[in-house]
């Protein structure tokens, strides 16, 4: 009886430490890691736009990059308060994403005091060239995807399947169109037009608010806008940006215009903290053991994308 008493007792060191190392692994360190970010002094805000442009808060979706909405909104306007910031801008690296988020960005650009300029590196199409066109001046690297002035929605048809597997689909509805689009029944063309008007009114939209951003006329853009993407150089042709080049570029156009005898940057952007970190690791093994194990399965999704 004593012996299992001592056993117990030496258990409970162990407890301890673990408990003391938990703490210090998911809260005493993220809580560090927070502490850093946050901007410091800079009189140029520099604000990522990496990864698919989403409506949601979150940093990563299954591993990849994206750029939220919410956050990046809140940059904007945290840099345009900061006294010790003169410009902001925004450095482009995405193929677009949501229409709703992508309207919500270039909103949050337009309503800013302090002039916004775009650098475009690699991709900065679609709703990330939504956001870029409502900036002040927008620098493109030559052989970057710009443009893609279009709108997409879609998603997967099961109808098919289920009537070769001799699976039926139910249909109970209170209003005619309330299952729109739902995988189960094949797309009428009455169905199919009123999906075609809503795309059209966003695609409308859309032209209208990169004639606005860019000072070119509604039938000019109209006609670029067939979702086609122009590389940099051809963008600068089409008035789609000002300029090609890239940090350099920027800085010398920063120098130049602006009166800055230096730059110095800060960056606003979300920096993963422990938890994340590892929490993403573990999202990326299973995310790729499940492709492996499932890729012919896709999520369907009824977001309206610009992308």
């Amino acid at each position: 009886m004593l012996k299992r008493d001592r056993k117990k007792v030496a258990v409970w060191p162990l407890i301890i430490t673990v408990v003391v190392v938990c703490f210090v692994l998911f809260v005493i360190i993220p809580w560090i890691f927070s502490a850093f970010d946050r901007p410091v002094y800079g009189n140029v805000a520099v604000i990522p736009i990496e990864g698919e442009i989403t409506g949601n808060g979150g940093s990563t979706t299954l591993g990849a990059s994206t750029a939220s909405a919410k956050d990046i909104v809140s940059y904007i306007e945290d840099a345009d308060a900061d006294a010790q910031v003169k410009i902001i801008v925004l450095e482009i690296n995405s193929p677009g994403g949501s229409a709703v988020a992508s309207d919500e960005i270039a909103a949050a650009v337009k309503k800013t005091n302090k002039p916004v300029i775009s650098l475009i590196r690699e991709v900065g199409a679609s709703g990330a060239y939504w956001i870029a066109s409502a900036s002040d001046y927008v620098i493109a690297n030559r052989m970057s995807i710009t443009g893609s002035i279009g709108v997409v929605s879609s998603y997967l048809e099961f109808s098919g399947l289920l009537e070769k597997y001799g699976i039926g689909y139910e249909r109970l509805v209170a209003g005619s169109k309330k299952d729109l689009g739902t995988p189960f029944k094949e797309l009428s063309s009455e169905d199919k037009a009123v999906f075609q008007k809503k795309l059209d009114k966003i695609h409308e939209y859309f032209i209208e608010a990169v004639a606005d951003n860019r000072h070119l006329s509604y039938d000019s853009v109209k006609g670029l806008a067939t979702g086609e993407f122009y590389l940099g150089v051809e963008a600068l042709n089409l008035g789609l940006v000002d300029q090609l080049g890239d940090k350099d570029t920027l800085e010398y156009y920063l120098s130049n215009n602006y009166g800055l005898d230096s730059i110095s940057y800060v960056r606003y952007e979300h920096k993963a903290s422990l938890f994340e970190s590892l929490t993403g690791v573990f999202s990326n093994f299973f995310f790729h053991l499940g492709e492996g194990i499932g890729s012919s399965f896709v999520e369907q999704s009824n977001t309206v994308r610009l992308m």
